[in-house]
């Protein structure tokens, strides 16, 4: 995916989110530490440019705590957890950048947790790559990108990266 790519994902995304939720109200965007909060910010602003300048919330969320993995490989928080508001009764949409296995998207519905009780939470990732070890799909999907599982992909705002 080019840049031009991945700026057409999140546009597209996002007209998505309002159309599923019928608006905004209560519409909260927290991006998954530290790939998805570059995104989750893109998709805040270009929400607010559909919706003629609202401004929605938006957060960012370290699962580094939350992990099932952390005897198996270095905990090492990625930046701190920054959300807004009160996530009780709101519809959280969550954003990473690749879903992969699911255990990060686990870990972070636990996380969200700590923060109240979301009504309802929707996933949002530019790419899906497969290879899923937990029973977690998304909502909004940028790009379906079939990888071998030894593959590593990173999306940036100047495009996706396979190596």
């Amino acid at each position: 995916m080019s840049a031009d790519d991945v700026r057409r994902a999140i546009a597209r995304i996002s007209h998505e989110i309002v159309e599923r939720n019928h608006g905004l109200d209560d519409v909260v965007v927290i991006g998954l530490q530290r790939g998805g909060v570059w995104i989750a910010q893109e998709l805040a602003a270009a929400l607010g440019r559909i919706e003629n300048g609202r401004s929605v919330p938006v957060g960012s969320v370290d699962v580094s705590l939350y992990r099932d993995d952390v005897g198996l490989r270095p905990l090492v928080p990625g930046s701190v957890t920054t959300i807004p508001v009160h996530l009780g009764g709101k519809t959280v949409v969550l954003v990473d950048d690749v879903l992969f296995t699911g255990r990060t998207v686990r870990a972070a519905l636990d996380a969200l947790g700590d923060h109240g009780r979301p009504r309802a939470v929707q996933l949002a990732v530019i790419v899906d790559r497969g290879h899923r070890e937990l029973p977690i799909r998304p909502d909004f999907v940028g790009k379906n990108l079939p990888t071998s599982r030894h593959e590593n992909v990173t999306v940036q705002p100047n495009g996706v990266v396979l190596r």
